[in-house]
């Protein structure tokens, strides 16, 4: 691993949408699909801050839809790391509907493991991460947990 590391906070990614009627599905709620790009893309994001090399997308855990958006629904999207590897980084990426007054409302959680790539796509090693605040800690934490229930699996 590099000896160099780099803080949570260097590597946020936060994207703002607003819900058009070509995201919608057949029922008028935004399209899961339409959802999972956008968040596979801050995931991919918050990563290649992190690693300053390309990545791609191994697996996505416990994405979870709990609330519909609608047209014209204003969707935020953050990324943040959570875990760092030797390879691999996982993303915790949330999506909130924000209304008019800024209140940000959850409508979906998902947390992505990313592994950084080569000039060849091969695997190769990334900074270490720099924990800064308890709500961090406990992110990495439940993190190494996921990581060994992903590990179980295999």
């Amino acid at each position: 691993m590099n000896t160099e590391s780099r803080k949570v906070s260097e590597s946020i990614v936060e994207t703002v949408h607003i819900v058009r009627p070509n995201h919608l599905n057949a029922v008028g709620r935004l399209f899961g699909g339409i959802l999972m790009q956008w968040i596979d893309e801050v995931a991919a994001l918050t990563a290649k801050r992190h690693a300053h090399k390309n990545v791609t997308t191994a697996s996505v855990d416990n994405l979870r839809f709990l609330k519909g958006a609608y047209q014209n629904d204003v969707i935020i999207i953050k990324g943040k790391l959570t875990y760092v590897g030797r390879t691999s980084m996982e993303v915790e990426a949330d999506t909130y509907i924000e209304d008019l007054e800024g209140k940000r409302t959850l409508i979906n959680q998902a947390f992505f493991t990313m592994v950084a790539l080569d000039e060849n796509d091969r695997p190769v090693p990334v900074k270490g991460l720099i924990l800064e605040t308890e709500e961090e800690r406990t992110a990495w934490e439940q993190a190494a947990l996921r990581r060994q229930l992903r590990n179980r699996k295999k």
